[in-house]
């Protein structure tokens, strides 16, 4: 295989990352935090697998959509997932829930995240889009 970023799908490829979880059967530990933010292993946390998938699979565009008790997992993304650059095609979001399209309701499902950012996700122009759970444990190659 050659460099990852000179393949075409990954090069094409927007990630889009759901991570808006409350995780109510993980009461405990996320009292203080969305799921995704839970720790996992030390210093990762859940989102780790998703972004991390996503990177090692050439995709160097993603947005992650965060809704309940974000602060601390958009503290993280900002401290750790920082290191991609726009003048080389590259672009990391983070997505707050903050009632865009309808003024009266926060994000009703997965489906309508993706809706309800769908201006900044088509203004990439993305040919290909994955969307992923921000709160799953895994790992895999996209390709």
């Amino acid at each position: 295989m050659g460099d990852r970023r000179t393949q075409p799908l990954a090069r094409d490829t927007m990630a889009y990352v759901l991570a808006g979880g409350r995780g109510s059967r993980l009461y405990e530990l996320t009292d203080r935090r969305a799921k995704p933010a839970v720790y996992f292993g030390g210093k990762a946390r859940i989102i780790d697998f998703a972004l991390s998938n996503a990177l090692n699979s050439g995709i160097r565009r993603m947005g992650v959509a965060t809704q309940y008790k974000a602060h601390s997992l958009i503290r993280h993304l900002q401290r750790g997932w920082n290191f991609l650059r726009p003048e080389r095609n590259e672009s990391f979001d983070i997505l707050p829930a903050s009632q865009r399209v309808s003024e009266t309701q926060w994000y009703e499902g997965t489906a309508d995240a993706v809706f309800q950012n769908l201006d900044i996700i088509e203004s990439y122009d993305p040919k290909y889009m994955i969307i992923l759970a921000g709160d799953h444990i895994y790992k895999m190659d996209y390709e």
